[in-house]
Order: structure tokens, then C-alpha cells, then sequence
């Protein structure tokens, strides 16, 4: 009986292809972007999207996870930095970048229900957590920062860049500069609220 399964590395290819490729789809064409387009970037047949990938949504997810899986690499790789605020600062860089070279931000909604999804998150929230404490520990950043707070300011140098007509690509960097420096604790004044909790 002859197997029609491919080779574990040709499926491992056709995976990471699928993935660039939507995420490319879904950056220029929203959550309309279709699969048969994805599949044509990708260049393979449509039936290797759905042998991925059940449904839309699933590869949706897909996107997600990855991406925070790659943030959650570096974040766990930088625990071990000796200094924590070169560690954090590698790690809101990189988050900048990756939504710089491609925002999907609007795909998170329609990833709200994945079990999936809430557990990369919960990995990349605890990456950022323990970073946060180091910094702390060795005084670089201010005391009443939390994981959470810095979670929340990862968009916000794209965001602010994004309001400017025809941006210098690197705009971000300039917020990026501004929210570390506000995260230090020289000069720092009492938060005018307690940091939210994501639930």
C-alpha cells in the first residue's frame, strides 16, 4: 500500500509557505483575503490549505500563534541577558518590528475564542512578565510597571506612527525611545491608576 502522506519536511515547508503567504493576503486584503488566494501565493493547491488548516479561522489562529510564539522564543531567550534592560529593550524592538513589517493586529478578534490562541498569549504575557521583574530587580525600570502595561504599550510606537501621512518606516522608533525612556525610574512620578489585569 503506497502512502499519499508527504514526507514530514515537504509538509513542514508547505506549512511555514501557507503561513507567510496568508500572512501576506491578510495584510493587504483583510479578513477577506481568501483561500484560494492564499493558496496561489503559497504555491500549492487549495486542498493543501484545508489539509492544514480545517477552516479559516483555523489558519487565522495559525498566524497568531505564530507570531507570538516567535516573540515568546526571544522573551525566554532574553531571561538570560545579563543586562535586563538591553533584554527588554531587544524584545519591544522586535515586537515593534514585526507589526512594522506587517500589522495584523485586526486578527485577534477573530481569534478571541481559541483555546489555542489564549494559551500563546498566556506564554508570550509570562515571557513579559519575567522580563518586567528583572528589570525591576536591577532598578531599570520603575516599580509600579507591570508585565501587563508593557504587553499593552507593544502597539502603541506603530499606532502613534501610523497617524502620519507618508512615515519615515522607522517613525516607530522614535515612540519606541519615548516609552522606554517613561519606563525607567529616574524622573518618575506616581501613576495616576492602578495597571489593568487582562482576564
Amino acid at each position: 500500500m503506497t502512502s499519499t502522506r508527504l514526507p514530514r519536511a515537504d509538509a513542514a515547508r508547505n506549512r511555514r509557505l501557507l503561513l507567510a503567504a496568508a500572512a501576506e493576503e491578510f495584510a493587504e486584503h483583510g479578513l477577506d483575503a481568501s483561500v484560494a488566494d492564499i493558496a496561489r501565493r503559497a504555491g500549492v493547491g487549495k486542498g493543501t490549505v484545508f489539509r492544514h488548516f480545517a477552516t479559516k479561522d483555523d489558519l487565522i489562529a495559525a498566524i497568531l500563534i505564530d507570531r507570538m510564539a516567535e516573540l515568546s522564543d526571544l522573551g525566554e531567550r532574553l531571561l538570560d541577558a545579563d543586562d535586563a534592560e538591553a533584554g527588554l529593550r531587544e524584545f519591544l524592538t522586535a515586537a515593534a518590528r514585526q507589526r512594522q513589517e506587517r500589522d495584523l493586529s485586526f486578527l485577534a478578534a477573530a481569534s478571541e475564542s481559541s483555546a489555542e490562541v489564549a494559551g500563546a498569549r498566556e506564554r508570550m504575557l509570562d515571557a513579559i512578565d519575567r522580563l518586567v521583574e528583572r528589570s525591576r530587580a536591577q532598578g531599570v525600570v520603575r516599580d509600579d510597571i507591570t508585565g501587563t502595561d508593557v504587553f499593552l504599550l507593544m502597539c502603541a510606537p506603530n499606532y502613534v506612527a501610523g497617524y502620519v501621512p507618508n512615515a519615515s518606516p522607522d517613525l516607530w522608533r522614535r515612540y519606541l525611545a519615548v516609552i522606554l525612556d517613561g519606563l525607567r525610574p529616574e524622573g518618575a512620578r506616581p501613576l495616576p491608576a492602578a495597571a489593568p489585569e487582562l482576564t
